[in-house]
């Protein structure tokens, strides 16, 4: 009797037993799991926000660093394009002191040459064989020049409007009627003296 008695006691326990909440340890279990779940759901956004964040100022410094180099190549450019006016002044001032020139007695001695065909000249127009001009790599265009025979004596004054001549150890370039003057057609080349009268 007493054990029947006992039997649904013991069944209505079991069934709250089954049926009551989970203790409040574990309650806070869960909770803290849940806690760290959030947590760490809630960093991992930070970190992906500051990771984009981050990314700015490295894309707005990338973009500093591509102003800065392009800044540095211009004032490369510019550097650049002084020293090449600077050789060329040098080469102007140097009066023409190229590959088989050498100064002395106030001129420029070295090998001319002459030429008469028809062609156009780097000032601009076309070449007149007739004309008293000269081709010269450096000088600038207008300036006048004395050539003077070294062998006879006999000079011809001429003005820069070409550029060469483009044959290692030769100075200046004549026209064929300049070259007349001072007695070199026969020979073709002929060593001379040069003077840089000015403009």
């Amino acid at each position: 009797m007493r054990i029947l008695r006992a039997l649904p006691i013991a069944i209505g326990m079991t069934v709250a037993a089954l049926a009551t909440p989970a203790s409040a340890d574990s309650g806070y279990t869960f909770e803290g799991r849940s806690e760290y779940r959030d947590s760490i759901s809630v960093n991992s956004y930070r970190r992906s926000n500051l990771g984009a964040m981050d990314a700015r100022p490295s894309q707005r410094a990338e973009r500093q660093e591509g102003r800065r180099s392009r800044t540095a190549r211009v004032r490369d450019d510019e550097s650049r394009e002084t020293r090449r006016t600077s050789r060329r002044s040098a080469r102007v001032a140097s009066l023409g002191n190229d590959t088989g020139a050498s100064s002395s007695g106030g001129g420029h001695h070295g090998v001319a040459s002459f030429y008469w065909q028809p062609q156009r000249v780097a000032s601009g127009g076309w070449f007149n064989p007739n004309a008293m001009t000269a081709a010269h790599k450096t000088l600038p265009f207008g300036t006048r020049v004395r050539v003077t025979h070294a062998a006879n004596g006999r000079s011809v004054v001429v003005t820069i409007n070409d550029r060469g001549p483009y044959i290692a150890g030769r100075i200046i370039d004549l026209s064929k009627a300049a070259a007349g003057v001072i007695g070199m057609q026969g020979q073709g080349i002929a060593r001379i003296r040069m003077e840089v009268l000015g403009r």
